[in-house]
């Protein structure tokens, strides 16, 4: 089961990349960008139940489906921009194992505990 939940978040970071490619940015643009839904780390700062929401939020899916949505909706590329690195973003780190946290500390996501 491991392997194959890693090819579906492969194939949703390609799709992430294909749809990119329909944008009207350069690709330097996507490498200088994939690692800024990190930001929501920060969170941690204010502890733990913060720090899961704040990374939560930066890394469900549904919230990036919802803002690439709401910018093909709106003919914004910038919206679609932020939507799509933020989908791809979560399939790189889900790919690599690193889930959505849990309030119980950062190394507890639903994929598992980081570093066992």
């Amino acid at each position: 089961m491991k392997t194959t939940l890693k090819l579906e978040e492969a194939a949703q970071f390609a799709l992430g990349i294909l749809v990119f490619g329909q944008l009207p940015y350069a690709w330097w643009v996507f490498v200088a960008l994939i690692l800024t839904p990190d930001i929501g780390m920060l969170g941690y700062l204010a502890g733990n139940k913060t720090g899961a929401a704040m990374y939560n939020i930066f890394h469900h899916k549904g919230v990036a489906l919802l803002i690439a949505g709401l910018g093909f909706y709106l003919h914004s590329d910038i919206t679609m921009l932020v939507g799509v690195i933020l989908f791809s973003h979560s399939a790189m780190d889900r790919l690599m194992g690193y889930g959505l946290k849990y309030e119980t500390g950062f190394k507890h996501t639903h994929l598992g505990q980081i570093g066992k």
